[in-house]
């Protein structure tokens, strides 16, 4: 996935918002609370994404991925593919759960006022 791609991508999910900030690294967030950072590591487009504990012990062995530096440091449990580790489907995946695991984790309240208060037949708010 393109870094261009990958800004079309989240930009594209419900009540996501888009802000600059940590050195110059695009951070995406849905309600307030970061779901996805695009950055670089050694030339290279970086994807930082949220996952479930089961996710982030899977993926951190895998190749190209990594426990996202300063994150997963604290305990959190987020990915960095960094060399291409995941295939675009895959990453695409990956993003949209992140979103909604972030958007799950909002209020009821914050939820409704976003429009995510809706469940999408898999059991995650849209």
């Amino acid at each position: 996935m393109t870094y261009e791609e990958f800004k079309a991508f989240c930009g594209a999910l419900p009540a996501t918002t888009h802000v600059v900030q940590w050195g110059g690294a695009d951070v995406w967030k849905v309600g307030g609370k970061v779901f996805a950072i695009g950055g670089w590591h050694e030339e290279r487009p970086a994807f930082t994404f949220k996952t479930t504990e089961i996710s982030f012990e899977i993926l951190k062995e895998e190749p190209g991925l990594r426990p996202a530096p300063y994150l997963a440091s604290r305990g959190l449990t987020w990915i960095q593919d960094f060399a291409q580790g995941l295939s675009d489907e895959d990453l695409r995946a990956y993003l949209r759960a992140s979103h909604r695991l972030v958007a799950n984790g909002l209020s009821k309240k914050k939820q409704k006022e976003l429009g995510l208060d809706q469940e999408d037949g898999e059991g995650w708010v849209r």
